[in-house]
């Protein structure tokens, strides 16, 4: 039987866990890559990002969405719709190998809305952009 997803150790395994995955992919793989030249500094902070969403704790400083739009201008805005998919198969594929209960199903429902909300932000920002 799996454990539900209870604290920060859970959290950075699911993190590491997925990445590891995301780095490999043929798709999305080069993206992450290209970007995020030191991975601990950034798995630690992508931890601190969800331990915040899940459990309160105020540890992540940054802005996501600014984040995300800088990672599509660096790749001339070549970020789709697909591959924020794709990325989120890696995520809930990820949390159904290790985890099972209320703060797995909080964590998938909380990666398909930032998953909009980052690239509806995206598009727009590439409009204003173009304007």
């Amino acid at each position: 039987m799996k454990n539900d997803v209870e604290n920060r150790d859970d959290l950075e395994k699911l993190v590491r866990i997925f990445y590891d995955k995301v780095r490999k992919d043929t798709e999305i793989g080069p993206i992450f890559n290209s970007i995020i030249t030191d991975w601990e500094p950034h798995l630690q902070k992508i931890t601190d990002f969800w331990e915040q969403h899940v459990f309160g704790v105020q540890k992540y400083k940054g802005n996501p969405i600014e984040a995300h739009n800088k990672v599509d201008a660096q790749t001339n805005h070549n970020v789709t719709a697909h591959n924020f998919g794709t990325w989120l198969f890696y995520w809930m594929q990820t949390l159904d190998e290790l985890f099972d209960g209320p703060n797995k199903e909080v964590l998938k429902f909380k990666a398909r809305k930032m998953q909009t909300v980052f690239f509806v932000n995206m598009v727009q920002a590439r409009s204003k952009a173009n304007s």
